[in-house]
């Protein structure tokens, strides 16, 4: 009788939740660009308005802390609201940071294009949180593919993202003046496409649950510690590098558009896997995946530190982008699992801050390695790669430390 109860089980039905993937996808796809757009001038229009070379990475700095500042309060938002609400605000603070940005650059006003770039932050935010928004209405068998899924729609943003920063770099008198313009274009017809998500708020009760944990209280279950870490790692060093890559390409003799066609082969790397990240975290285990993608991040160094060639760049940051998602996809997947529903929004909240403030301090590390820590371009730009080693070994000691630890009797 038991055979039989378990052969006739219904598999569970994931139609709402395929509906919303693809709608998320879409987002991914199209306003992703606008990120892959800024990350790849920010730091050559901060070299242009800087007072300093040492703060030319500040700007994107700025977008970071801006993702970090807002991501907790975003998540609340969204676990009161609903995702729908909340990603229409980031695409908002998405839009406004643009022409701020765009104004800064126009008037040659660096304090306004920082406070531009903060406001984007708010974008980088709300997308952030696309790939807990495709679990939402998901069955557990289904989150680790649609959490893939989703992060495999930036595939196309990092098809037109570069391509879209060559053709509107020189639109202008005022160099990528037309890069942020067309970044604020692509958030007002992009937005829509929210008003066909169909994930709802969570019931009142569930959204503001009585003497929820604290960050400390969180952060002291070993799971989510170790999700937490792994994210931080994966998410800051991928950022320390690529942060630096468009200064170090120009400072060693090529051309921005030979940086823009490697972040684009960087962010191809970072996405293509994910149509099949799901399905690995689902046969060999979250852990595995992330383990495997720290172990790519130490080999994105060490391709770096092997010459300064326009092949050793490309291949630092395909295995800086490919690490990245084996390793960001395989913590959020732990993440999701160590959680309650209603512990949803604190929890995915305090996740995103930490890792955005640790991607911020990533952010301005670059800056400062790449322009001012060495004497050369060369020197900077091996210094940014050696920065990697201590984290990746705190990351890898901490997979290793979780999976030594008993399994709790269920």
């Amino acid at each position: 009788m038991t055979e039989i109860a378990a052969v006739s089980t219904p598999l569970p039905d994931d139609r709402r939740a395929r509906r919303n993937v693809g709608v998320l996808v879409a987002a991914q796809a199209i306003l992703g660009s606008q990120v892959t757009m800024v990350f790849v001038v920010g730091g050559l229009a901060g070299n242009m308005l800087a007072p300093i070379h040492c703060l030319a990475t500040l700007p994107i700095s700025m977008i970071v802390f801006g993702a970090m500042l807002t991501a907790p309060w975003l998540s609340g938002f969204m676990q009161r609201h609903g995702r729908r609400a909340g990603f229409f605000l980031g695409v908002a603070g998405g839009a406004l940071g643009s022409a701020l940005a765009a104004w800064g650059l126009s008037t040659s006003s660096f304090p306004t294009f920082l406070a531009g770039s903060f406001l984007t932050g708010t974008y980088m935010a709300a997308q952030g949180f696309y790939r807990f928004a495709a679990t939402d209405t998901a069955s557990d068998s289904f989150k680790p593919k649609a959490i893939s899924w989703v992060m495999a729609g930036g595939l196309i943003s990092a098809l037109t993202g570069p391509q879209l920063v060559k053709v509107t770099t020189d639109m202008f008198a005022v160099p990528f003046l037309g890069t942020y313009l067309a970044a604020m274009i692509i958030s007002v017809v992009g937005a829509p496409l929210f008003l066909l998500l169909d994930v709802p708020a969570p019931p009142r009760g569930e959204a503001r649950p009585a003497g929820g944990p604290s960050w400390g209280e969180l952060l002291s279950r070993p799971p989510i510690l170790v999700a937490v870490v792994c994210a931080m790692v994966s998410y800051a060093l991928m950022n320390l590098v690529m942060t630096s890559t468009p200064l170090a390409i120009v400072g060693c003799g090529y051309t921005a558009g030979n940086a823009a066609d490697v972040i684009s082969a960087h962010v191809l790397a970072m996405f293509v896997p994910s149509f099949f990240t799901g399905h690995l975290v689902t046969r060999f285990g979250a852990q595995r995946v992330v383990m495997a993608g720290l172990v790519l991040l130490a080999l994105a160094g060490g391709v770096a530190l092997s010459g300064v060639e326009l092949s050793h760049f490309f291949g630092t940051l395909m295995l800086l982008g490919l690490g990245w998602n084996f390793g960001f996809i395989g913590a959020t997947s732990m993440l999701t699992a160590a959680h309650s529903p209603a512990e949803r929004g604190r929890v995915q909240g305090m996740n995103d801050s930490i890792v955005m403030g640790c991607v911020t301090l990533a952010s301005l590390a670059s800056g400062g390695l790449m322009n001012c820590a060495g004497g050369s371009a060369v020197e900077g730009w091996h210094l940014v790669n050696l920065a990697m080693a201590p984290f990746l070994v705190l990351a890898g000691a901490a997979l290793i430390w979780l999976s030594m630890r008993p399994r709790p009797v269920r």
